[in-house]
């Protein structure tokens, strides 16, 4: 067993501390920056990381930072690597690998994560460059007919191929099969596809003979669609989705991070701490969150360098409250109180 991988999983997971997911790709950061009219140029990528890894209590709630190729490699205004200014400062610098979803041929309306070609290359310079964890996303859609059971298999076998490559590099793999929320779906067919796509993935990773406790998980929390009229609650969907977790992850592994995935920064907050608050759980429960940890900084930074003290003690509240989610101390006072 790798104590270095064990070891950095495990501070992945600290208590009261999640992941921040700053890996927006050029697209993705670019529809990001459009909501304050600000262009997406190298120079404002950089600006708008460095404000965030620079808020004075970041590392007291932030125990990682999944980021873009372009960030593991930037400097800060001050020359200072990104990646240095993490480390430095007890946060565990990461790297999203995978070359995003793209159709499944043959399987209408159905993705499959590509980036396997390579890798093995790619993590060893990565691990130069300073990362210690990786995230690969798949990408799993509810709708009449689909995902169908190969949908499910072909992306698991692409995470566990990931999963695998990643420790032998020694780096932590997140392992994030997304199914996504964009439906009218109900909870039950949240629940349902979700421990279909759970089941096969920890199938292949132990196939693949992957270290348990070497890796963490990055789900999608069991939520109702968002077209759905009649959306399940913050309770039902804690007591849903830690019931398939219980059903589908083995207890070795050290932690789960959920994605927030689409939900509203309050809104993704309240459901961990719900789930925190059931207890007895054989894994740490935290978060690796992006648009609902940085989207309201985001909104007070605007660009603007005058800005940033107000936008870094915006992203200090967002990320303490998770923070508390996280242990199951969240509560509406205490985001009143801020």
């Amino acid at each position: 067993m790798s104590q270095e991988l064990v070891q950095t999983a495990n501070a992945l997971v600290a208590k009261g501390k999640g992941i921040l997911a700053a890996d927006e790709s050029f697209p993705t950061i670019a529809k990001r920056f459009k909501s304050i009219d600000l262009e997406s140029t190298e120079e404002n990528r950089r600006d708008y990381r460095h404000m965030l890894f620079t808020a004075p209590e970041f590392a007291d709630y932030v125990s990682g930072v999944i980021l873009f190729d372009e960030t593991l490699r930037q400097n800060g205004p001050d020359g200072k690597r990104l990646a240095e200014v993490l480390s430095d400062n007890g946060v565990i610098p990461g790297i999203k690998v995978d070359k995003g979803a793209k159709d499944l041929a043959g399987f209408a309306g159905e993705k499959v994560t590509e980036g396997l070609d390579g890798l093995r290359d790619r993590l060893k310079a990565y691990y130069e460059l300073g990362a210690r964890f990786a995230k690969w996303r798949a990408v799993i859609d509810i709708a009449p007919g689909i995902p169908t059971a190969y949908c499910l298999e072909a992306n698991a076998h692409g995470l566990a191929r990931y999963a695998a490559l990643c420790q032998e590099a020694n780096i932590v793999p997140i392992v994030e099969p997304e199914v996504l929320m964009d439906g009218d779906h109900d909870l039950a067919r949240c629940q349902e596809v979700t421990e279909a796509a759970l089941t096969a993935v920890f199938a292949q990773l132990n196939a693949h003979k992957v270290l348990l406790e070497g890796m963490l998980l990055k789900p999608n929390m069991v939520i109702s669609g968002k077209k759905n009229g009649n959306r399940a609650g913050v309770q039902e969907v804690a007591a849903a989705t830690v019931a398939t977790l219980k059903r589908c992850v083995p207890s070795a592994v050290p932690g789960i991070v959920f994605l927030s995935g689409g939900q509203s920064s309050v809104e993704a907050t309240a459901h961990l701490d719900a789930m925190n608050k059931i207890g007895d759980l054989p894994w740490a429960l935290s978060f690796s969150y992006g648009r609902a940890l940085q989207e309201d900084a985001l909104q007070a930074w605007k660009g603007s360098a005058d800005n940033v003290p107000s936008a870094q003690k915006v992203f200090n509240h967002r990320a303490k409250m998770n923070g508390a989610a996280a242990v199951g101390e969240y509560s509406e006072a205490l985001e009143a109180g801020a």
